[in-house]
């Protein structure tokens, strides 16, 4: 890995949390691995994530480090460009080198357009690119869901109703310890349920159909 993009930070997630199951995480969070993306050349895609396909074989999008003044940490995001796309059309980018089973994963996304779709969210203990969880953000529907998705297919385990602003960077977070899944928007606990389909795997981003969105700031903590 890059040692200029993969940033090793000691600390103590600083969860805000509603339940004891999810402090009890926190306190046994690792190190984090931050990528913040600002050292990267624009325009390609980090070496340490790959693109997944599309049904018809295509690349699942047009991820790319670019620069941006609207960028949260100054002066690059990671962007999935592509601005058109069928609607199971999944763009989707997944870690290479990382694998995950028990974890605070974190990233800031702001939507940028989309008619179809907009917004975006968190893959983890991914497979692969058609075997996964996901928890997104929707500004056009207004909430945030979390799904298992098995051979491509969504299967949507919760759903929350949220007011989601647009053109402003929000931040979504899952932590994940044996069955429990716990999802936050801007620090709201806005999910809790329990599935056992996957056990570990990578951790990724995601976008749907003709969404253009930006991330920044992408954080992994695995709990012990």
């Amino acid at each position: 890995m890059n040692p200029s993009t993969l940033i090793f930070v000691s600390v103590i997630a600083s969860l805000q949390p509603p339940i004891e199951a999810v402090t009890a995480q926190a306190e046994t969070a690792s190190p984090a691995l931050v990528w913040n993306f600002d050292h990267e050349q624009p325009g390609f895609l980090p070496s340490e994530f790959s693109i997944g396909t599309l049904f018809d074989g295509r690349p699942a999008g047009d991820w790319q480090v670019i620069a941006t003044d609207r960028a949260k940490s100054p002066p690059y995001v990671l962007a999935q460009l592509m601005s058109k796309g069928a609607e199971h059309a999944y763009k989707v980018v997944l870690s290479k080198d990382v694998i995950a089973s028990d974890l605070n994963l974190e990233v800031s996304f702001l939507p940028i357009q989309g008619n179809a779709d907009m917004g975006g969210g968190l893959i983890w203990r991914a497979a692969d690119d058609r075997n996964y969880y996901l928890a997104r953000a929707n500004p056009l529907e207004q909430n945030v869901r979390v799904y298992r998705v098995v051979n491509g297919i969504r299967h949507l385990l919760q759903n929350f109703d949220q007011t989601i602003t647009l053109k402003q960077w929000h931040i979504l977070r899952v932590t994940h310890k044996d069955c429990r899944v716990n999802i936050f928007y801007d620090d709201k606990h806005v999910l809790d349920l329990c599935d056992k389909t996957f056990h570990d795997g990578m951790v990724g981003l995601w976008t749907k159909s003709d969404a253009v969105t930006y991330f920044d700031d992408l954080r992994l903590q695995h709990v012990k």
